[in-house]
């Protein structure tokens, strides 16, 4: 990595003159690739650059060395604006904004842009675009693939038959409905003949628009002020830091703030597999559950699971924090996986999710990885999840330390030859992850059928003798849906 900020001509290639940090996005790089960016419609910028603090989990003093309290935004705004069109919402990537003396300043100029409280939003003409860009000779690629998609299936929304009639004879003859004859010279070709028609059909609903500090915001730095001056542009989600428990003073101060503001979104970051321990996830978690029911405001936990910045660990995603264990930590991205990374504020939800006390919740990351991940499957149509919690519950103190000692370490392929103990081999006969492909296919093709020979091969695995050779296959480390 490149230590301290792209703000100087040269850096990266000796002589040249531009300055990387003053460059706008090309948002056209995005047309050029199957993948559909989650957040296409909105400016993407910063207002400040660096940090103040020295974190020793965080990367941005490393690389970002020094903090600018202040950037220029408007001349990006206009280039954006001018070459991609107007953008719905301002997503903005600084790292600590509350943190700049100028923050005042900053939320002035974010008005200015156009984001302001009630601020609607109506898509400008797309095809227009695309077509001034191809005229412009910029980025061919992208934008005869931006022209594809915008025509294909568009015919749907012209109601009038003569105008569909036109449309679509005027899309086949110029082959514009072909992603692999397609090209740059009919399409200039045909807009004439269906510019008419698309621009009185296309989407003109308006929309709201909103502003998101997408890397969260330092509660250390909220004051009444500050939180007044946030909640006059359309803020949502407000995202808080709350990396961990020591800092529950200040944070839930932060929220009170914003709650008397009037933002009542939020969506906050729950670093963890630091210095952390397990049950201060939690605790962190349900503190956000307390105070949305106590303010009356919505408060989701996203928990972010700590990496290393150097040496081999940093290599991959594996690193265990000395406070937790592979199997926590497999237990925890299994639930969050498929809650889409998000925890909810709604208790009921979370309590099932992670459990309605610290008792429970270990319970659950002790759990066998598949009874979390296909919760219904295993508690309602196998009824599996009780015969472990009861096998579970039963085991003697020196019983529970010698299985929990085995299931932390999350290898079960060898399982019997780890204990002496009946009472543990028969818990640890759950830890047999059957494929997940096979489960999935469970809702979609004769149900009942499939349940039942599912069932029968389960019991065999639980209820007969542990050495029967199931070919089972533990593969849960890619995605994980909800069945």
């Amino acid at each position: 990595p490149i230590e301290g900020l792209l703000d100087k001509r040269g850096i990266l290639d000796k002589g040249n003159k531009t300055i990387i940090d003053e460059l706008p996005l090309d948002y056209s790089i995005l047309y050029e690739i199957d993948y559909e960016y989650p957040t296409q419609s909105a400016y993407f910028t910063f207002m400040t650059k660096g940090c103040t603090r020295k974190c020793a989990f965080c990367a941005v003093p490393k690389i970002e060395t020094t903090y600018k309290p202040k950037i220029e935004t408007l001349d990006k705004y206009k280039a954006i604006k001018e070459r991609f069109g107007d953008q719905q919402h301002l997503l903005l990537m600084d790292n600590n904004v509350l943190a700049s003396p100028k923050f005042p300043e900053i939320i002035d100029e974010i008005k200015a842009l156009g984001f302001v409280n009630g601020a609607t939003y109506v898509e400008p003409n797309q095809l227009d675009i695309a077509i001034k860009n191809l005229e412009e000779n910029y980025n061919d690629k992208a934008f005869i693939r931006r022209t594809f998609k915008l025509l294909d299936g568009f015919e749907k929304r012209i109601r009038n038959e003569l105008e569909k009639e036109q449309f679509v004879k005027t899309v086949k003859e110029h082959q514009l409905n072909d992603p692999k004859k397609i090209t740059k010279e009919n399409i200039l070709k045909a807009y004439p003949l269906i510019k008419e028609i698309y621009e009185k059909r296309r989407n003109k609903v308006p929309k709201k628009r909103y502003v998101d500090f997408n890397q969260g915001t330092d509660a250390r730095y909220v004051t009444d002020e500050l939180m007044q001056k946030m909640s006059e542009i359309p803020i949502n989600p407000l995202r808080i830091a709350f990396d961990y428990l020591a800092m529950k003073k200040q944070y839930v101060s932060a929220i009170h703030l914003a709650a008397k503001h009037g933002i009542a979104r939020m969506s906050n970051y729950l670093l963890y597999n630091f210095v952390d321990k397990p049950e201060d996830l939690y605790e962190r978690m349900k503190i956000n559950v307390d105070l949305s029911e106590e303010l009356n405001i919505t408060v989701y936990s996203f928990p972010m699971k700590y990496i290393p910045l150097y040496g081999e660990e940093a290599k991959n995603r594996e690193y265990v924090g000395k406070n937790w264990n592979k199997k926590f930590i497999r237990s925890i991205r299994a639930i969050i996986n498929v809650t889409k990374g998000i925890v909810t504020s709604e208790r009921s939800f979370f309590e099932k999710a992670f459990g309605g006390n610290l008792k429970e919740y270990f319970e659950i990351l002790y759990m066998p990885e598949s009874y979390i991940v296909y919760r219904k499957l295993f508690e309602k149509d196998l009824e599996y999840t009780s015969i472990w919690v009861k096998q579970f519950r039963a085991l003697d103190e020196d019983e529970l330390e010698e299985a929990k000692e085995i299931i932390k370490k999350d290898d079960f392929k060898n399982f019997e030859t780890q204990s002496n103990n009946p009472k543990v081999l028969e818990l640890l006969k759950h830890y047999q992850v059957i494929n997940k492909n096979e489960i999935s296919k469970i809702y979609k093709e004769e149900p009942e059928k499939r349940l039942k020979i599912l069932k029968e091969k389960y019991d065999k695995l639980i209820k007969e003798d542990m050495f029967v050779n199931l070919t089972l296959t533990y593969d849960f480390d890619g995605s994980m849906d909800e069945q």
